[in-house]
């Protein structure tokens, strides 16, 4: 039995029409710099559901909606028959809010927000470390891992930099 069998039995019924609208946000995929659209639909998604909701359903939902996003994003691969293509940007939606765990500071401020969203985006794209290995993975697994990896790697820096400047970046 196949990796993507074992973690997400149910994403091989999505039919292609659901699995591709889904992963390439209807159709903002399409759109020039996907990836950024992908991010800062993430990032309004994390300001309107995930700002002061507590730490353990915050964590609970990211980690739920990361899983819902690979099976999708393997799914939408199989259909679309290319390895994490561009216009997949559900990987970089579900990561913004693991940026924003809420770790060492109650909150971010808007120049947190805003750092925050500028770091990922740079670690997403140079994909510096172990991040470029974890899109060896098999599927949907490598096209979501990387980006969680720049996500929580990015929340890290920002809770370092708010122990740092806590009243610049934190509120």
């Amino acid at each position: 039995m196949t990796t993507r069998k074992r973690l997400y039995p149910w994403a091989s019924a999505l039919p292609k029409n659901i699995s591709v609208s889904l992963a390439t946000l209807w159709g903002l995929g399409d759109l020039k710099a996907p990836g950024t659209w992908g991010s800062a639909a993430g990032l309004l998604f994390y300001a309107l559901l995930f700002d002061g909701i507590g730490l353990g359903r915050y964590f609970v939902f990211a980690v739920l909606l990361a899983y819902l996003a690979t099976g999708i994003c393997d799914a939408a691969e199989r259909h679309l028959k290319m390895r994490d293509p561009g216009k997949i940007i559900l990987d970089e939606f579900v990561a913004m809010p693991f940026c924003f765990l809420p770790i060492m500071s109650g909150g971010y401020s808007a120049l947190g927000i805003i750092l925050g969203f500028a770091v990922f985006r740079f670690l997403d794209i140079k994909k510096p470390v172990f991040i470029n290995s974890l899109q060896n993975l098999d599927g949907g697994l490598g096209c979501v891992a990387d980006d969680i990896a720049a996500a929580v790697l990015t929340c890290a820096i920002l809770n370092l930099l708010s122990t740092i400047v806590p009243s610049v970046l934190a509120y």
